[in-house]
């Protein structure tokens, strides 16, 4: 199948990648737009592996103040070099994570930083509710398993459907971005104040 102009540009506008690399994953995938999408999270995913131990002590803090004034949001998006820290997908990347926190209310950033404490409470209630449905031992484990799962997309950010797509999680949208501009980047701590709430909610650094 030949791959058209309009092709490439329509994958970039979607995901944000490099024109000649969108050519290529249109070529490997047979022109195949969903394809080229998921070739493009993998390579973006092992690209990120690769540069997931280099230092992070350059970044930028995202905020997002509801429309209604009475939520807000500060979160520090860290990267290698104060360079890629101005560019524009950086800090477009800055700002979507800070409305996603707005929006969803994470415990924290990732299921490592979840405090164990919570989590062991979850999975006595999935594993009483699964006794409860009369479900053997050994089945009733992989329930709990696949309901812990469920409950990361729900309370930590980089599990979360992104609310602009809710085919990407945050972890897509971070590795998109860390292919595209190339350097290791991370998402630290974040303050969300809801004047609803009697006081703001805080993360621990993700370090």
């Amino acid at each position: 199948m030949a791959i058209t102009a309009q092709m490439v540009k329509t994958l970039r506008e979607k995901t944000g990648v490099g024109m000649m690399d969108c050519k290529k994953a249109l070529a490997e995938t047979g022109g195949d737009e969903e394809k080229a999408i998921k070739y493009l999270r993998e390579k973006g995913l092992a690209k990120a592996a690769k540069k997931a131990g280099r230092s992070t002590s350059e970044g930028l803090i995202g905020n997002y103040i509801h429309s209604n004034g009475k939520i807000g949001v500060m979160v520090e998006i860290k990267c290698e070099t104060d360079f890629v820290a101005k560019a524009d997908q950086f800090q477009q990347l800055a700002k979507d994570v800070a409305m996603q926190i707005a929006a969803t209310n994470p415990v924290c950033v990732s299921p490592e930083e979840l405090p164990q404490e919570l989590l062991e409470k979850e999975k006595a209630i999935y594993l009483q509710q699964a006794m409860e449905e009369g479900k053997p031992e050994n089945i009733a484990q992989k329930i709990v398993e696949g309901r812990v799962n469920k409950y990361y997309k729900e309370v930590c950010l980089l599990e979360q459907p992104f609310i602009k797509d809710d085919k990407k999680s945050i972890k897509d949208i971070l590795n998109e971005t860390i292919a595209v501009l190339g350097e290791n980047m991370q998402i630290g701590r974040f303050c969300r104040i809801d004047m609803n709430d009697a006081a703001p909610e805080e993360s621990k650094d993700d370090e």
